[in-house]
């Protein structure tokens, strides 16, 4: 690992331990050219898949989007970034398992609609108007009862 301060390769690790519940390790190196430490961080590569959209089309599987669909429904909602963080770690963490190379977007939103039901039931409603296609107040209401069933 190169030192991100003096560019040499002499680095070596003085601390390990699990970060991010466990799905990442985080190490303490130091630099033994300059003695300056930093920190990096360790992960799982995951092998890259195509998502199926609704028109058939396919493009390659990006976090951000499932990210900023959440980020949005939870929108002045009483929930952190690290819950979030954590409900898109537990999807992936499912659809990698699957090993398949292409999944359709209605599986990932339905996973996503589960954990979002019992993390806040508000911002599940407005994940659902918006991947549902919510076409009229009858609609949102039907939802609406399931959840108060």
């Amino acid at each position: 690992m190169k030192c991100p301060f003096c560019g040499k390769e002499n680095t070596r690790v003085v601390d390990s331990r699990p970060a991010d519940d466990s799905n990442s390790i985080r190490r303490r190196r130091q630099c033994d050219t300059c003695q300056k430490r930093f920190t990096t961080y360790e992960k799982i590569e995951m092998l890259p898949f195509m998502v199926i959209k609704k028109d058939n089309n396919r493009e390659p599987y990006r976090r951000e989007k499932l990210e900023t669909g959440i980020v949005r429904s939870c929108h002045k909602r009483p929930v952190s970034y690290d819950q979030i963080t954590a409900l898109v770690d537990e999807v992936e963490n499912i659809i990698f398992s699957m090993e398949e190379k292409e999944i359709s977007s209605y599986q990932i939103g339905e996973l996503l609609m589960e954990r979002l039901k019992v993390l806040d039931q508000v911002a599940y409603v407005r994940f659902a108007s918006v991947y549902r296609e919510f076409k009229d107040v009858n609609t949102f209401m039907d939802e609406l009862k399931k959840i108060l069933e």
